[in-house]
């Protein structure tokens, strides 16, 4: 299912490009370009070499200055490349130039996340957030469009709207955006009645970064069959389920993962998606603890959660990936995977990052370590909610002692 979009064409090969600007450092822009590999090779396509150029602002015509993108376009010609990935989003002007002056489809990070969504959407509900999103990206970047769309049709980031509707104009486009909106708004009240239905059960829902194990974990919590493998964005649709641990039922969702500029049209499309989140009463913040990156992306996750008003929910840090956690020495190298082994939980709960985030538990998903601490804090925290909520409703949350 994941090989799909590899197997069913030819693999695209990709030219990634980043700048660093100067409050940023190279290492991190390094480690951004990474993450967009990741990406291209989610979307079915292939990295093949990256270009990184140090600016003081961004060119307004064609972003990176116009010796490196000589550059890029000798590398062109000697090299079979059929996109260029920029790790910003481009104007359209900044497009339409690059797009002649390279010879080759040019896409930027918004419109190459957009085209993953729009692979992993399967509902008629996500399907619908993800054109939106789709068609608020094309309208202003139109008239490129249709000069690309001549020129080749086909592959990552024409996957969509873009194919089917060259012949249409702006009015088209604008009126299917309302029709769009109109759309959700109904779908919205119909789930807005779904969730109040739901009755009296505490609800919480997974967090975190885009590949940190949410979906892994809830098919452990909720002996669900949700779909999960190790790529960007394997989660779009959510997903419910009802979890009882000892006698106390809630109900848990999982939601698509935030990321590094995740585009504004994104956000904005998938809020009601994100009712989920923010009609949540606990949320599980899930880390990937083995990533070097791990501290960013639990700031990105916590900005993200503010922007749609779930910034003071009360919270869960669960540090994922135990097993594969390299901590640093004091002298900030990375320790032997021998001296790793010997991790203790203790020694886990000593960090910082722990201390800074309470409540905290530590676990791998994948490995099924310790995660009976975490159904025993999870266990706490909702029966501490449903007691204040339905205070004469004991018979849901006897002594632990007495349950096996």
């Amino acid at each position: 299912m994941g090989n799909y979009y590899v197997t069913a064409r030819t693999a695209e090969r990709a030219i990634l490009v980043g700048v660093v600007l100067p409050w940023q450092e190279e290492e991190a822009v390094e480690d951004y370009l990474e993450e967009l590999a990741f990406l291209v090779e989610t979307a079915g396509a292939r990295a093949v070499k990256k270009f990184i150029q140090r600016m003081e602002a961004p060119n307004p015509r064609t972003f990176i200055g116009q010796g490196k993108v000589n550059e890029i376009r000798a590398y062109i010609d000697l090299h079979q490349v059929d996109l260029v990935v920029f790790d910003d989003e481009l104007s359209p002007t900044q497009l339409r130039n690059l797009d002649r002056e390279l010879g080759r489809k040019v896409l930027d990070r918004t419109n190459l996340i957009l085209d993953i969504f729009a692979q992993r959407a399967h509902t008629a509900y996500a399907k619908a957030q993800v054109e939106l999103a789709q068609y608020e990206y094309l309208l202003p970047r139109l008239a490129r469009m249709w000069t690309h769309l001549e020129r080749q049709r086909g592959g990552i980031g024409l996957r969509g709207p873009g194919e089917k509707e060259i012949e249409t104009d702006r009015r088209a486009i604008r009126n299917r955006i309302a029709n769009l909106k109109e759309e959700l708004k109904r779908i919205d009240r119909q789930m807005a009645t779904q969730r109040k239905n739901r009755g009296r059960l505490v609800r919480v829902s997974l967090v975190g970064y885009t590949n940190v194990g949410k979906s892994t974990l809830m098919n452990l919590l909720a002996k669900a069959d949700v779909f999960a493998e190790n790529k960007l964005f394997a989660t779009v649709d959510p997903t419910v389920r009802k979890v009882v641990i000892k006698n106390l039922p809630f109900l848990l969702s999982d939601t698509v993962g935030f990321i590094r500029k995740l585009p504004h049209s994104l956000v904005e499309s998938f809020k009601s998606t994100l009712d989920e989140v923010r009609e949540s009463d606990i949320l599980l913040h899930i880390v990937d603890l083995s990533h070097p990156g791990y501290e960013e992306q639990i700031a990105i996750v916590q900005e993200t959660l503010r922007e749609i008003q779930a910034g003071d929910k009360k919270m869960i840090m669960v540090f994922n990936k135990i097993d594969a956690y390299k901590p640093e020495d004091p002298a900030g190298n990375v320790a032997s995977p021998a001296k790793t082994e010997g991790n203790s939980m203790e020694n886990l709960q000593k960090m910082w990052i722990a201390r800074e985030n309470a409540p905290a538990v530590f676990i791998s998903a994948l490995k099924k370590q310790n995660i009976e601490t975490l159904k025993e804090l999870l266990y706490s925290e909702v029966k501490e909610i449903h007691r204040k909520r339905y205070p004469y409703d004991n018979f849901l949350y006897p002594d632990p002692d007495s349950v096996e």
